[in-house]
């Protein structure tokens, strides 16, 4: 019989829990730290079966509309458990009820696309409610987007083993979260994160200058006005205002286009995990690969870099998997500084001629098709 590869849970709710209020206390001992520890990389870990099967009903379904469909997934960092337990709108945020631990993404070609296959997830649960994932909730973020510029598809999904008796009851109510985006959104949301990583901010978890906030939020309407759908709150509707005000953030814009160039690529090969480690003062990226029947070694390596790294601002880790070695930089372009995705479409945006922005003029928040050339 061959060996289970996949980590199950080890430890309660309660434990996990309290690991995580451990995680971010005051007045931790070395010990005590390292325990807590050991019990989240568990419950982390445990989450890569159920992540990897709802993965692939993604992979399916995205696929069939695009096949060039871009398909990834990952683990949380620790850092990243850390930022959001640790945030005033979720105080009272418990790790065990987390359900980013596990976290799959498609990037869609366009917006149409996106809407169409978190459509096509709505009509498959109407038939059969467990495949993919039992649904917990759906975030619209393209229809309604957040007040920092993020636009996107949330899925909240339950993983459930159903009648197959190969497999751990153990997995079963693990929630694991499925991104849809656009290329554009895509592109703006990984900007926003390799800016966090320069700068020491944590945009993504609006936690940050506020000028680099609205700077996100402006870029983030010019990319929804492109695309014909509801811009950002608190955002000129007019694109002659929204362009002015962008230009106006001349600090933020030197920044970006200065970021814009490729790091170091080292010990790269193919594989079916991809622990990435990026060295911000070298501006160079380590790739280590593991096959699918090593993942337990990923995970404790992952850990083992989180811990070498925790102090150190300057350096980013994150455990990752893609079809091919050849898509994590699509991927994952913020791990590889790489952000001409977000300044091309914001240049395009901002060198369009006056003729197109004029024509939108009156229309409104929810037609924007001035924003569109």
């Amino acid at each position: 019989m061959a060996t289970w590869k996949w980590t199950t849970p080890q430890f309660s709710r309660q434990q996990v829990n309290r690991a995580g209020e451990t995680l971010i206390g005051p007045n931790v001992s070395p010990e005590e730290l390292e325990d807590a520890l050991q019990i989240v990389n568990n419950w982390r870990s445990s989450h890569a079966y159920p992540l990897n099967a709802i993965k692939m009903t993604l992979l399916t379904r995205a696929k069939a509309l695009d096949r060039k469909a871009l398909i990834a997934q990952r683990i949380k960092r620790l850092r990243a458990i850390k930022v959001k337990l640790n945030r005033p709108e979720t105080n009272d945020m418990q790790l065990s009820r987390m359900h980013d631990i596990g976290g799959c993404r498609a990037v869609m070609r366009n917006v149409s696309q996106a809407e169409q296959l978190a459509d096509v997830y709505e009509k498959q649960t109407a038939k059969n409610r467990l495949r993919g994932g039992e649904p917990v909730r759906m975030y619209d973020y393209i229809a309604k987007p957040k007040p920092d510029g993020y636009r996107g598809i949330h899925l909240v999904r339950k993983y459930h083993s159903g009648s197959a008796k190969s497999l751990p009851k153990a997995f079963d109510g693990l929630r694991i979260e499925i991104q849809i985006r656009s290329k554009l959104q895509h592109a703006w949301a990984t900007a926003v994160e390799a800016v966090d990583y320069f700068t020491g901010q944590a945009l993504k978890s609006n936690i940050g200058e506020e000028s680099w906030k609205r700077f996100f939020a402006l870029a983030s309407c010019a990319f929804a006005g492109i695309e014909k759908r509801p811009l950002v709150p608190n955002t000129p509707t007019d694109p002659r205002e929204l362009k002015t005000e962008l230009k106006s953030l001349s600090a933020q814009m030197a920044l970006v286009e200065g970021l814009t160039f490729a790091t170091e690529d080292t010990q790269e090969k193919e594989g079916d995990f991809f622990l990435l480690e990026l060295d911000l003062e070298k501006k160079a990226i380590q790739t280590t690969s593991f096959p699918k029947q090593q993942l337990r070694e990923a995970n404790d390596a992952y850990l083992a870099v989180e811990k070498r790294i925790k102090d150190n601002p300057n350096w980013q880790a994150v455990l990752v998997s893609v079809d091919s070695l050849s898509e994590l930089r699509k991927a994952y372009p913020n791990f590889f500084l790489d952000i001409s995705g977000f300044m091309v479409a914001l240049d395009s945006f901002l060198r369009r001629d006056q003729r197109a922005d004029q024509l939108a003029l009156g229309l409104g928040p929810h037609y924007p098709s001035a924003f569109t050339s």
